[in-house]
């Protein structure tokens, strides 16, 4: 029993992302909070169903490279890659250039789950990085204040905040030239 009261404690004091918000990831330092603000680009799109859209300068192959680099120099865990070309193409189907790096950080995702569990469904976070029909590639992903909307995360304000830029300076740089 004695053995427990730690583990409780830190179950208490890790429960709401208002105590966890401290020490939150940003774009500067994926391990300390820092408030800097992160100016719009002038490829940047955001739209109604919760998407996030940015034009890039290269291929789908080089955003996705650069992405994944950035992310993993950031402090990032990197859960995947998925490469649904190559995917449809062992089936005998032809699609565009299309990939999902699916990224994130346990300690900031937790607190997001423990105010309202069903944002699991959408997290770790994803970027889709694919080309058009015309040869435009974009990179787009889910704007964390659509997630908090959508899952009514009550509590992770600054926690949201900084995802929000963090995701932001990530594709800013995996996408300009």
């Amino acid at each position: 029993m004695i053995k427990m009261i730690p583990v409780i404690a830190f179950a208490l004091i890790a429960s709401s992302c208002v105590s966890a918000e401290k020490n939150m990831p940003t774009a500067e330092s994926p391990h300390a909070t820092n408030s800097h603000i992160v100016k719009e680009t002038t490829n940047y799109k955001s739209t109604e169903n919760g998407l996030i859209t940015l034009e890039s300068h290269h291929s789908v192959k080089v955003t996705a490279d650069r992405f994944e680099s950035i992310a993993k120099n950031k402090g990032l865990t990197l859960f995947g890659r998925i490469d649904h070309q190559k995917n449809a193409a062992g089936v005998d189907l032809k699609l565009r250039p299309t990939e999902v790096i699916i990224f994130g950080n346990p300690k900031v995702g937790t607190p997001l789950m423990q105010s309202a569990q069903t944002v699991a469904i959408d997290l770790p976070q994803k970027v889709l990085i694919s080309e058009d029909a015309e040869g435009v590639v974009r990179l787009t992903y889910n704007n964390p204040e659509y997630l908090k909307a959508r899952h009514n995360i009550e509590g992770c304000d600054k926690a949201i905040n900084n995802i929000s830029m963090l995701i932001s300076k990530l594709s800013t740089a995996a996408t300009s030239k």
